[in-house]
């Protein structure tokens, strides 16, 4: 099945990235993306996601393309339908000066049906982006409004500094991890990637060498097997996890041994996670700066993204293969 995306715009490569466990990217432009889906109910898992579309075809980004896109499609249907239209900011070019109302205009009148612009039954969508238009039918908005009622805040135990639940669910869709599948996080604090990994029915185990972490991690998770352990001796056999995604310690304010610097941690820890995940899995690692020379001795370094949180924080995210 060809999907059409429309993507959220915080991020410039994670969104693009994290399709990766729901299908083939095809074709790509800024904040949308056409995908080979082979599970449609595999989708409902994304984070950096908005819309999802039925893909029906694409064409320059004019008028005169797109009234002839819709000629040729021909679309006839017995239910209420709506058009609905986005130019990408900064990613339409200036030589398509039209407003969305025109593409709008277009749908309504070139769409044999109903019309119903206040409780629609369908929507078909165009998207503006870069050189090109892409059109669809809405299947389904991702309801990322869900993510806000998981704020960490809200949880029965709360630390400050912890990761939000978009960014969660995102770096465990880094990994393609599938439900039934084993992911470990190994510095897992109040346990807010397990959280996300329980939802999608992901076996989920936990460890952290702060016994207040552990302590606090059991009052958040529901499923998740705790346990206090050094990451860099973990109570795990050889290529025995299907994934781990875990946020590394940022400095000396975390608990660690104290003859441990942090590179040194970072080393040895990635030492253990190429040790306990199987060939051909992945791991997701998040620090506060760039650890890719630290990280290529042990593993192979897939992907490198960026996601900056405040003026003095700029989350470096690895995607690394064993």
């Amino acid at each position: 099945m060809r999907l059409l995306f429309e993507l959220s715009g915080e991020n410039p490569t994670l969104p693009f990235a994290e399709l990766a466990c729901v299908g083939k990217v095809l074709d790509r432009r800024l904040q949308v993306a056409v995908v080979e889906v082979p599970d449609l109910k595999d989708t409902h898992r994304l984070a950096m996601t908005q819309v999802v579309a039925e893909y029906l075809g694409e064409c320059e980004p004019t008028l005169p393309a797109f009234q002839k896109l819709l000629k040729d499609l021909a679309i006839e249907t017995r239910q209420s339908f709506a058009g609905r239209a986005k130019k990408v900011h900064g990613g339409c070019l200036l030589r398509n000066p039209c407003s969305q109302r025109e593409f709008e205009r277009l749908i309504g009148t070139m769409i044999s049906g109903p019309v119903s612009l206040d409780n629609p039954a369908t929507e078909y969508r165009a998207i503006l982006s870069e050189d090109r238009c892409y059109f669809g039918k809405v299947l389904f908005c991702v309801n990322r409004g869900a993510y806000d009622l998981r704020n960490p805040g809200k949880r029965d135990f709360f630390h400050p500094g912890v990761m939000m639940p978009r960014m969660a669910r995102t770096l465990i869709n880094l990994t393609c991890a599938q439900s039934g599948d084993s992911l470990l996080d190994p510095f897992c604090g109040t346990g807010g990637i397990l959280i996300e990994a329980e939802m999608l029915g992901i076996r989920t185990l936990g460890s952290d060498f702060d016994p207040m972490m552990i302590c606090g991690s059991r009052q958040n998770v529901t499923s998740s097997d705790l346990m206090l352990a050094d990451a860099t001796h973990l109570p795990f056999g050889n290529q025995s996890l299907d994934a781990v995604v875990t946020d590394f310690p940022y400095g000396q304010s975390v608990c660690i041994k104290k003859t441990d610097t942090m590179d040194n941690l970072y080393a040895d820890a990635l030492d253990e996670i190429h040790r306990v995940l199987k060939t051909g899995h992945m791991a997701v690692v998040v620090t506060h700066r760039d650890i890719s020379a630290i990280a290529s001795h042990h593993m192979t370094v897939l992907q490198h993204h960026e996601q900056r949180v405040h003026k003095s924080l700029t989350r470096r995210v690895l995607v690394l293969a064993h």
